[in-house]
């Protein structure tokens, strides 16, 4: 199997994309480069797949993935609740292809391709 090392070590690349998982959870939109798009695009679709499954394991798993962070500030919602509540129940009928990627263009300090990942509206 090969993947993108993204210039990391292996704790420094799963800590990279927990975080990224995490705020595309919470913001459902993020601005990142578009290698670490394309990887983080694969595991948020297999969370949402967890999130869809809906049962106590499939959310402790999310749970251990997915960073202890409040989503919602007034609902104190945290990023695994929103998960399983909103996201998950939003993609009810559709088989995949949660996440949609769309190329910005280069960034301006070192040129490095950037994209938006974001999730897709439940309707399309």
């Amino acid at each position: 199997m090969s993947y993108r090392k993204l210039g990391r070590d292996t704790s420094a690349r799963k800590a990279l994309f927990r975080d990224l998982s995490t705020d595309l959870i919470i913001s459902e939109r993020i601005e990142t480069t578009e290698a670490k798009a394309k990887d983080l695009r694969s595991i948020v679709e297999k969370l949402i797949t967890l999130g869809k499954r809906g049962d106590l394991h499939a959310r402790r798993q999310a749970a251990s993935y997915v960073r202890k962070e409040t989503a919602d500030e007034e609902t104190g919602q945290d990023a695994v609740q929103k998960l399983f509540d909103d996201i998950a129940g939003r993609f009810e009928n559709r088989q995949g292809g949660y996440t949609r990627i769309m190329k910005l263009g280069p960034r301006k300090g070192d040129g490095a391709p950037m994209a938006i990942i974001e999730l897709v509206e439940a309707d399309e």
